[in-house]
C-alpha cells in the first residue's frame, strides 16, 4: 500500500490516517528523501501517536530548484475541449520550478492577466535517474518513479495565446500549486493508476473530473518519448496533462474559420472580448479545490486547497 508523505518548515511526516510521524531524516530536498528510504519505512512502522494532521502546515513535497515537465493535450476530453481532431503529438513543455507553491498556498494573478485558468493534473516524482534514450515499460515504471502529487497548472491564457507562450504562461510564481502529499507506492499499487480519479471545483462547482484512462499518452510511454532528449533525476516532476473541463474552451468552428481570416490582432481582440463573458475563469476571492484518489481509497494524494488573490 502507497505511503503518504507530508512536508512543513520542521520537516518530513508520514501520514497515517488522521495522524503523522516525524521521519527522522536530515534530508532537505525531495531528492534526499527519497534516497533516504529506511528512515521513511522506520515513520511508518513507529508505534508513536505522532501529530494531528491539521496541526501541520503542509508545504509543498517537491522542492525546488528541480525539472519540472509537462505533456500538452494528454486527456481525449480535453483535446474535445480544444477543438483537437484525429491523432494528436505527444506534445512536452518546460514549466520554471519557481512557479511551485504548497498545497494551501495563495495563487496570485499577475496584475496584467485577466484570464486565469485551472488544470488538475497528475504528477509523477521521479525516484531514479532516467538518462536520454531510457526505454521505460509498463513493467519497469516502479523502477523509476517514486511517487505521485496533486498538482495545478494554472495559466495565464491571454500570455498563452497571445504570445503561443508556454513557458511564460505557466511560470509565475505559485503557478504550480504542489500536494498536499507525496505518495510513494509499492510496485503493485503501479496497476492501479487507471482508477486514479482526478477532480477539481471552484467554489464547490466540480469543474473537472475524469479517470486517466482518459489519458492519450500513459505514463510509461510518456517517460520513454520524453527520453529521447531529457534526462530526469530523482525529485524532477512530469505533469501529465489535465482532462476536460477548464474555463477554456475552443471557439465553434465557424467562429474559428472566420478567425483565421483576420489580422492577429483583430482576432485575439475579439477572442478575448468573447471570453470575457466567461464565468469559469478564476478570479481574487476563488477557491481552488483539488483531489486524486482511486474510489477504495488505497491511493489517496489528499485534498489541495488554494484561494486566488490578485497582485498587490
Amino acid at each position: 500500500m502507497s505511503t503518504n508523505v507530508l512536508r512543513t518548515a520542521d520537516g518530513w511526516w508520514v501520514v497515517r490516517g488522521q495522524r503523522a510521524v516525524r521521519v527522522d531524516s536530515k534530508a532537505v530536498t525531495t531528492a534526499e528523501l527519497l534516497a533516504d528510504r529506511a528512515a521513511i519505512r522506520e515513520a511508518a512502522a513507529s508505534g508513536e501517536v505522532g501529530t494531528a494532521v491539521t496541526d501541520l502546515a503542509p508545504l509543498s513535497p517537491v522542492t525546488a530548484p528541480c525539472r519540472v515537465v509537462a505533456q500538452m493535450v494528454n486527456y481525449r476530453s480535453h483535446a474535445r475541449d480544444s477543438g483537437f481532431t484525429g491523432d494528436i503529438p505527444p506534445t512536452f513543455f518546460r514549466k520554471a520550478s519557481g512557479s511551485i507553491s504548497g498545497p494551501q498556498d495563495t495563487v496570485v494573478r499577475p496584475s496584467h492577466v485577466k484570464f486565469l485558468d485551472y488544470e488538475i493534473e497528475l504528477g509523477l516524482v521521479m525516484g531514479a535517474p532516467l538518462p536520454v534514450g531510457t526505454v521505460v515499460e509498463e513493467r519497469d515504471l516502479s523502477s523509476y518513479v517514486a511517487g505521485l502529487v496533486v498538482t495545478n497548472d494554472v495559466s495565464a491564457r491571454d500570455v498563452q495565446l497571445t504570445k503561443t507562450q508556454f513557458y511564460e504562461s505557466k511560470s509565475y510564481p505559485t503557478f504550480t500549486p504542489t500536494g498536499p502529499y507525496l505518495a510513494l507506492l509499492e510496485e503493485e499499487d503501479f496497476a492501479r493508476l487507471l482508477d486514479l480519479r482526478l477532480k477539481l471545483s471552484v467554489n464547490g462547482d466540480l469543474r473537472q473530473d475524469r479517470t486517466l484512462a482518459d489519458m492519450i499518452v500513459r505514463p510509461a510511454q510518456a517517460l520513454t518519448l520524453l527520453a529521447r532528449f531529457q534526462t530526469l533525476d530523482p525529485g524532477d516532476v512530469l505533469l501529465t496533462g489535465t482532462p476536460g473541463g477548464t474555463a477554456l474552451k475552443a471557439p465553434p468552428k465557424a467562429v474559428e474559420k472566420i478567425g483565421a481570416l483576420l489580422p492577429p490582432a483583430v482576432k485575439w481582440k475579439a477572442f478575448f472580448k468573447s471570453q470575457a463573458k466567461n464565468p469559469h475563469y478564476l478570479s481574487p476571492g476563488d477557491v481552488i479545490t483539488a483531489t486524486i484518489a482511486t474510489p477504495d481509497g488505497r491511493i489517496d494524494l489528499g485534498e489541495q486547497r488554494t484561494p486566488v488573490a490578485g497582485a498587490n
